[in-house]
């Protein structure tokens, strides 16, 4: 039961991730691309790797 309420948040997590993804690049379709932006895009998709690496692993 702990793995499926852990796997829930870490899924929580990963569509928080994609909102933010997505409101980053509606921001960067009305106001251009800047480099603080591409860094945030950046970090929060090495972020996003590492979490589904760690779901990946709980789950098997």
């Amino acid at each position: 039961m702990t793995t499926n309420s852990g796997h829930q948040g870490a899924h929580g997590i990963g569509q928080e991730v994609e909102q933010l993804n997505n409101q980053a690049q509606a921001a960067e379709l009305m106001q251009g691309k800047n480099k603080v932006d591409q860094e945030i895009i950046a970090a929060a998709n090495e972020h996003s790797s590492e979490l589904e690496e760690i779901i990946e692993r709980e789950t098997t």
